[in-house]
């Protein structure tokens, strides 16, 4: 029982010595001997909707749109300051993103220059014959929607016969691209 007693003893012992002579392999760095190199790590998220936007002049447009717009991110949101020949305007910006992926951005509390109403729902009785009437007097909308797509904001600036406005009376052109400097 004694001889028993010793193997059992050297194999212990053996498997204590193996044990502390194993090392984990390490994990390899490649070294970089250039001297100048710099590792720019850069990450993939959200385009980035802040900077300022400006109206491009056009060849066969004679007319002067001179727009920009200023995105800026706070805290809180996004605002915007916008500016024209005529007018300078700051408040709140609102992005949203519809069922099919496209973004969009509402310049809140800049009031529309001109709307006519949507006549395409009228009724039959609102004729001429019904001269006693006075015509309706419509609100006008406040907050001006832009698609945003890369680095340009696309407004469309009036509408039709059916639906008559101007959102912004500064420039004739019917979809103003203001693109990001």
């Amino acid at each position: 029982m004694n001889s028993t007693k010793k193997l059992i003893c050297i194999a212990f012992i053996t498997l204590l010595i193996s044990a502390c002579n194993y090392k984990k392999p390490e994990p390899v760095l490649e070294k970089n001997n250039s001297k100048n190199s710099i590792n720019v790590q850069t990450y993939k998220n959200e385009e980035s909707i802040i900077g300022v936007y400006e109206t491009q002049s056009e060849p066969n447009n004679t007319g002067d749109c001179k727009i920009s717009v200023e995105i800026i991110k706070v805290k809180d949101g996004y605002f915007y300051a916008f500016k024209t020949k005529s007018r300078k305007l700051k408040g709140k910006a609102v992005i949203t993103t519809n069922e099919s992926g496209e973004k969009y951005i509402t310049l809140e509390g800049i009031k529309w220059d001109e709307y006519e109403g949507d006549i395409s729902h009228e009724d039959e009785s609102d004729s001429i014959s019904d001269s006693g009437t006075e015509p309706k007097e419509f609100e006008i909308p406040v907050g001006i929607d832009a698609s945003y797509t890369k680095d340009t904001l696309t407004i469309q600036n009036y509408g039709n016969a059916m639906n008559s406005y101007t959102k912004i009376s500064e420039c004739d052109r019917k979809y103003i691209q203001l693109i990001k400097k």
